[in-house]
């Protein structure tokens, strides 16, 4: 965790900070976002699961947290009295904050923010507040070390959501179920944004399980809506969000060994703007291949390939001996 070697910066933005039973993670998310004094938080906590007995004590210490807030600070909080669960928790927990607000930060009890994260945030948010192009600012760099283009930050396709800015312009137009696309038309538009076939069959395929309601998932919507409006993300060059989440009591992120889980926090002194506003499309791809894990499927297409022109090409010598022979 980098050491503050002078005052933190103080955060100008609203922040949400969206929460449930995990008083550890909680308490050090919260640790940050004191740091940071943001003067108007809006904190959002999911119920208890009435068939997890010991939801009841954490998710009581986990809302007592914000007890301990001693800066000058207009407090909001959505306390849920039924469980909802992740899905619509997270993204009634946003509109609910953006209808309150032109702009933020959104972070999850899981997603431990840089110190620079928040001015990184601010800068941007201001910057492209009327950039139309520009849907959301994100502070997880997930690269493992590479840099795209000699900016503070680069462009992306891809929404990710671990600590993440936006604009009410943008929340807006959110829409859960994705219920105003068809199936049909879905894949020749992904085909306009990704040009890899196994990438275009992955989108399409998580798209037909929301549809379906079989992903529990607010984040991919937002991934969507983002496509289909030909929006770009802010993605910094530096990683400003680490996930401590992983493990038994994640909900999405389980493997304690993924590449993703707590990434070292890095710090920013200045932003310095790219030259193109255009996404990094190889930055996009590197993130799917090990997301969907296209390289491995390539290999065993082409083994398939190499196995039916093997057996295409004995079956057409059998035939070619048996009307010899006849």
């Amino acid at each position: 965790m980098p050491q503050f070697d002078k005052d933190p910066y103080q955060t100008k933005s609203a922040v949400l900070f969206v929460i449930f039973n995990r008083p550890d993670t909680t308490q050090r998310v919260f640790e940050q976002i004191r740091a940071a004094k943001p003067k108007r938080l809006y904190v959002a906590a999911d119920a208890p699961r009435p068939d997890v007995p010991e939801d009841e004590e954490l998710c009581r210490e986990t809302r007592a947290i914000i007890n301990s807030i001693d800066w000058d600070c207009e407090l909001k909080t959505l306390f849920k009295e039924k469980n909802v669960g992740l899905k619509y928790a997270v993204s009634s927990a946003v509109s609910w904050f953006f209808d309150q607000e032109e702009e933020g930060i959104i972070l999850e009890d899981d997603c431990l923010p840089a110190n620079s994260f928040f001015k990184f945030c601010d800068t941007l948010l201001e910057k492209y507040r009327y950039d139309t192009r520009i849907r959301h600012i994100t502070g997880c760099n997930l690269q493992q070390g590479k840099k795209w283009g000699e900016g503070t930050y680069y462009f992306s396709n891809r929404s990710h959501v671990w600590g993440w800015a936006c604009w009410k312009r943008v929340w807006k137009e959110y829409d859960r179920t994705l219920s105003k696309f068809d199936d049909g038309e879905i894949e020749e538009h992904i085909r306009n944004i990704f040009s890899d076939p196994l990438v275009v069959e992955s989108w399409v395929n998580i798209f037909n399980d929301i549809k379906a309601g079989k992903i529990n998932s607010w984040a991919y919507p937002v991934d969507f809506i983002n496509f289909f409006n030909n929006g770009l993300t802010i993605i910094p060059n530096e990683n400003l969000i680490s996930n401590i989440g992983f493990g038994k009591n994640g909900t999405n992120t389980v493997q304690t060994d993924s590449v993703y889980a707590n990434i070292p926090l890095a710090e920013i002194e200045e932003i310095t703007d790219p030259k193109f506003v255009l996404p990094e499309k190889q930055a996009d791809l590197f993130i799917m291949n090990n997301d969907f894990h296209v390289e491995e499927r390539r290999r065993k297409q082409n083994l398939l390939r190499k196995r039916f022109k093997r057996w295409a090409k004995s079956v057409f010598k059998e035939a070619a001996v048996f009307m010899f022979l006849s």
